[in-house]
């Protein structure tokens, strides 16, 4: 069982294999070696690089989305696509902004694009948000084929349900990057419960048996 999040060696951020512990995933070197070699493939080598230059470029001074502008930029790409939650229209509309001024075009669908009622897909009631009014279920499999349909050449989410993200990344035929993840209660910043998860969000993120 791999348990990197707990190791205090981390003999993979250097050149120290003597130092390596016993359930260390390099201590698999064939499937190791068969992962670089997908790296090296026509469809991965340049992404990578690209996206590790950006890193270094930027680093610990731009913000995600810049990296996200100079790397598309980098890659000559033309067509971002932004998938997004109605609740961060507002921020959506800042992004395509943004991306529009870099010289790219911008390219964006909302999560709740089909109008399709929550009850036929199978969601009481009860369950909606608001009980006893119309909820257009959130479509990310209709967000990815749209922006499939454009030949986007890379996709953004900004703010997408936890599973419904995952059912966008499914489906998006363009690779993926995620600039807002969805927290309303920390003003979509999840990592502050983490930061807090000893103190004040300890009784909030606790989940019972």
């Amino acid at each position: 069982m791999y348990k990197c999040a707990l190791c205090s060696v981390l003999a993979c951020k250097e050149e120290s294999p003597e130092r390596i512990p016993k359930n260390c995933p390099m201590k698999t070197d064939t499937l190791i070696e068969d992962c670089f070699s997908e790296y090296e493939t026509a469809e991965n080598k340049e992404f990578y690089i690209k996206s590790s230059e950006i890193e270094a470029a930027g680093y610990c001074e731009w913000p995600r989305i810049r990296e996200i502008i100079e790397f598309s930029k980098s890659m000559n790409y033309k067509k971002i696509g932004i998938a997004f939650c109605l609740g961060l229209r507002s921020e959506a509309k800042i992004v395509d902004r943004l991306l529009t001024a870099a010289g790219l075009e911008a390219i964006s669908v909302i999560c709740k694009t089909g109008a399709i009622p929550k009850e036929r897909i199978g969601i009481p009631d009860e369950h909606k948000v608001r009980p006893g009014t119309f909820e257009s279920m959130c479509n990310p499999i209709a967000q990815a084929k749209l922006l499939n349909e454009q030949k986007t050449d890379f996709n953004v989410v900004v703010g997408l349900c936890v599973g419904h993200d995952s059912m966008f990344y499914k489906y998006s035929e363009a690779m993926v990057t995620t600039l807002l993840a969805k927290d309303r209660v920390l003003a979509h910043n999840p990592a502050g419960a983490l930061y807090c998860s000893e103190g004040y969000f300890k009784d909030k993120i606790t989940v019972n048996e």
